[in-house]
C-alpha cells in the first residue's frame, strides 16, 4: 500500500486549461516526480475526493510531466472510472497528504474532511504575501489566505516552507492568532530543469529580462517608465526589455503602457507563453535578469539566472540574500535613478560592476531536488517516529 496521497486538482485544472505553469506548479510538478512510484493521485470534483488507482495515479502523473494532446480526455477517463470507488470515503488509512499549492485550503469542507480522516496532511506554505501586504493582491485574497492558513496550522501535521523568510512569517502568524506551529521544515527550491540554450541570442540587441507574472507587487510599473527614459536618451541605442510572464491581475497601468505607449514599441517585448527552450536562451543571453519585486517569499527566476551564470539586479529582500547572499546587485524597489543607473551600466560591454558580478557568480551553489526531498523525507520520519 502506497503511504503518499498527493492532491493534483490544481494541476490537472490548470493544465486541462492550457495555461502554463507557474512557480507554484513547478513545485507540485517536483513531487509528482518524486513520489510517483510512492503516492496515489487526489482529485477534489463535485465535492468529492477521489483517489486514483496506483496505476492511474502512474498514468496521471506522467501526463503532467509530458502533456499532450489527449490529456483532458485521459484525465476525465481516470478520474470518472475512480469516481464510484470513491464514494462516501473516509480516508481512514494514515497516508501522508501532500497539498503543495494552497489549493482548496480557504474552503470549510477541505478541513470538515480532514476531521473525519485518519491522512496527515503535510502542507508547502509558498508565502504570507497576501496577508503580510495585501495590497499587491486581488480584494478579498488576504481573508482567503488567513484561512488556508488556519487550515495549515489546525490540520497540517507537517508544514514545508520555501525559505527560513516564510517560515518566520508563518510563526509569527502562529503566535498572533495562538496557534501552535506544526512540525516544519526550510527546504529551498532547485531551478527548473531547463534545456540547453540556443547558440544565436533571440535579438541582436543587448537586453534585459524580467521574468514572473505581471502583477503589482513585481514593480514591472517601474521598470517601463524607466525604458521610456533610456529610449528617450539613447534612442535607437536603448537596449531592449523582454518581459516573460503571463498577465496577472490589478495590472492595467502596466497593461496600458505595454498597449499604448508609443516611445516603447519595438523596445519592450511581452512574451505571455515562452517555452522552456525559448527560456533558456532568453536568459542565457541577457545583459542581467531584473527582479525589482517589492516583497517575495522564494524567488525562483533568481535562482534560475544565477544558475545559468546570468548577473541579477534585484531589490533588496531578505528571501533574495538568503537564496543568494551578496552575488547580486541590490538596491531599493523604489530608487528609480539608481535603477536606470545600473541598467545603463550593465548594458554595455565593458561594464565593470557587471564584469564583477560574473566572479562573485562563481561561488553560487543552486539548491538541487534531492536536496530538497532529502529534508521533506526527514521531516517525514519525524512525523512518522511523533506517530508511533
Amino acid at each position: 500500500m502506497r503511504e503518499v496521497l498527493i492532491d493534483v486538482t490544481r494541476m490537472l485544472d490548470r493544465t486541462m486549461q492550457r495555461r502554463l505553469p507557474t512557480g507554484v506548479d513547478r513545485v507540485s510538478l517536483e513531487y509528482a516526480r518524486h513520489f510517483a512510484e510512492r503516492a496515489t493521485a487526489l482529485v477534489r470534483f463535485a465535492g468529492q475526493w477521489i483517489e486514483l488507482s496506483p496505476n492511474d495515479s502512474e498514468r496521471t502523473f506522467d501526463a503532467l510531466l509530458a502533456p499532450s494532446a489527449s490529456f483532458n480526455p485521459m484525465i476525465r477517463r481516470l478520474v470518472a472510472r475512480a469516481a464510484t470507488q470513491s464514494l462516501g470515503r473516509r480516508f481512514l488509512a494514515p497516508h501522508f497528504l501532500f497539498n503543495t499549492g494552497h489549493s482548496g485550503l480557504e474552503q470549510a469542507q477541505y478541513a470538515k474532511r480532514l476531521q473525519r480522516s485518519r491522512l496527515r496532511p503535510i502542507f508547502f506554505v509558498h508565502d504570507l504575501i497576501p496577508i503580510t501586504h495585501p495590497e499587491y493582491c486581488r480584494p478579498g485574497e488576504c481573508a482567503k489566505h488567513r484561512l488556508r492558513m488556519n487550515t495549515v496550522l489546525q490540520h497540517g501535521h507537517g508544514v514545508i516552507t520555501n525559505s527560513a523568510q516564510t517560515l518566520d512569517e508563518l510563526v509569527a502568524y502562529a503566535e498572533a492568532i495562538g496557534r501552535p506551529m506544526p512540525p516544519a521544515a526550510v527546504a529551498p527550491l532547485a531551478p527548473a530543469r531547463l534545456p540547453v540554450p540556443a547558440t544565436k541570442a533571440p535579438v541582436d540587441q543587448p537586453y534585459f529580462v524580467i521574468l514572473g507574472t505581471i502583477e503589482p507587487r513585481k514593480n514591472h510599473w517601474l521598470l517601463l517608465h524607466l525604458w521610456r527614459q533610456l529610449v528617450e536618451r539613447w534612442g535607437a541605442a536603448a537596449p531592449r526589455l523582454v518581459i516573460i510572464g503571463q498577465r496577472g491581475w490589478e495590472c492595467e497601468n502596466v497593461v496600458d503602457l505595454l498597449e499604448r505607449c508609443a516611445a516603447l514599441k519595438g523596445f519592450v517585448i511581452e512574451r505571455t507563453a515562452c517555452s522552456d527552450a525559448e527560456l533558456s536562451s532568453w536568459l542565457h543571453h541577457a545583459q542581467a535578469l531584473l527582479f525589482p519585486s517589492f516583497t517575495e517569499g522564494f524567488g525562483m527566476p533568481l535562482v534560475e539566472a544565477l544558475s545559468l551564470g546570468l548577473p541579477v539586479i534585484a531589490s533588496d529582500l531578505p528571501a533574495f540574500r538568503e537564496i543568494a547572499g551578496d552575488i547580486p546587485q541590490y538596491l531599493d524597489p523604489l530608487d528609480g535613478k539608481r535603477w536606470r543607473q545600473l541598467i545603463e551600466d550593465y548594458a554595455g560591454s565593458d561594464s565593470a560592476l557587471r564584469a564583477a558580478q560574473g566572479r562573485r557568480l562563481k561561488d553560487f551553489i543552486a539548491p538541487t531536488w534531492d536536496e530538497h526531498f532529502e529534508l521533506v523525507d526527514a521531516l517525514m520520519e519525524r512525523l512518522r517516529v511523533a506517530a508511533s
